[in-house]
């Protein structure tokens, strides 16, 4: 009888202890983890994260662009950006893009892109571009207005998704065609709303120093000095952003006028700005010095008053066609009008 209770308990025991290596194979209650083993998702968690993964794996890693030559696709976010024309790089740093490549006419940057451009590449500015430098940038899109770029169109876009876009008469207008094309066209309204109210401030204090008084914008090239009239990019500038007074015998269907030394008394003003195309080349400087030998430049309202205001070469190089230029000239302008008439 003791023998069966022995063999009964024993019997028992093993019982319970294969129901509880049993019940063991899932994990215990509590905060998932026991002996380091990570508890497994429940199935509401998995389901979450397979959706997160699906989002993410549908989520477009392109879109497609109105250009010239159709729709172009490209990356939502392109990393490596190359704008041709001289005037296409300032349009994308003024978006906050800076290019890895860019067309240059002077050897150096303009000083407001000198430390922004220190790790961009340049090209020169053959009207040809370079494509052996545009392929190692290794670029995936390339911008370009229409009327610089056509002609190498195709060969541009076997190196990179290229846009070509049309041209505007008015630099807003063309950034704000690179601001859609670059899905940034907030960027590009806040920088036009920033430079005019620059413009505004700047206007209302030349205002005060100048008033009526005349202004002649020249340009010094290495072959001819050139007068700027309202109707062109730096005349306008000058005249109609500015608000400072042309001569009133300026003619009115001119846009830029190259003038010989006989012809300085025409353009007596009461300032003249003078602009040296390229202040680095002995080409223009010997032109200008040819300019102010000559007795009739010494007889020039402007000369006799110490009113003639020296500005910079590749600085003033696009202005009248881009935010950063615009903005570096009102400022100098400013400045040296302030320094002579206050």
């Amino acid at each position: 009888m003791k023998q069966n209770v022995k063999l009964g308990a024993v019997l028992l025991c093993m019982v319970l202890w294969l129901a509880a290596c049993g019940s063991g194979s899932g994990q215990p209650a509590g905060d998932g983890q026991s002996g380091g083993v990570q508890a497994e998702p429940g199935n509401g968690q998995a389901a979450s994260m397979q959706a997160a993964d699906d989002a993410t794996s549908k989520a477009p890693q392109t879109r497609k662009v109105s250009t010239v030559k159709g729709e172009i696709e490209i990356p939502v976010e392109p990393q490596r950006v190359i704008g041709l024309s001289v005037v296409y790089p300032e349009f994308l740093y003024a978006l906050g893009i800076t290019p890895v490549a860019v067309q240059n006419y002077h050897s150096e940057y303009p000083s407001y892109l000198t430390e922004p451009f220190k790790d961009t590449v340049k090209m020169g500015i053959g009207r040809t571009p370079n494509f052996e430098a545009i392929l190692a940038a290794q670029p995936d899109v390339i911008l370009a207005p229409e009327w610089w770029s056509a002609n190498d169109y195709d060969q541009l876009s076997e190196i990179a998704p290229t846009l070509l876009l049309p041209a505007h008469d008015d630099w807003r207008d063309e950034l704000r065609s690179i601001g859609v094309a670059l899905d940034r066209q907030e960027q590009a309204e806040q920088v036009i709303a920033d430079l005019a109210a620059k413009e505004a401030e700047v206007r209302g204090k030349l205002d005060e120093l100048v008033g009526d008084e005349t202004v002649v914008y020249m340009r010094v090239m290495a072959k001819e000095i050139v007068v700027h009239s309202e109707n062109i990019d730096r005349g306008s500038f000058i005249h109609k952003q500015l608000g400072l007074k042309p001569l009133d015998n300026f003619p009115k269907t001119e846009r830029a006028m190259p003038i010989s030394l006989e012809m300085l008394p025409d353009f007596d003003a009461d300032h003249i700005i003078v602009q040296l195309d390229d202040d680095s080349k002995d080409e223009v400087q010997e032109r200008f010095k040819e300019a102010t030998d000559n007795s009739l430049w010494k007889k020039m309202k402007a000369v006799r008053n110490g009113h003639v205001y020296m500005v910079g070469g590749k600085e003033y190089f696009n202005l009248g066609m881009s935010p950063l230029a615009d903005k570096f000239a009102m400022e100098d302008i400013l400045q040296a009008f302030e320094q002579r008439l206050k």
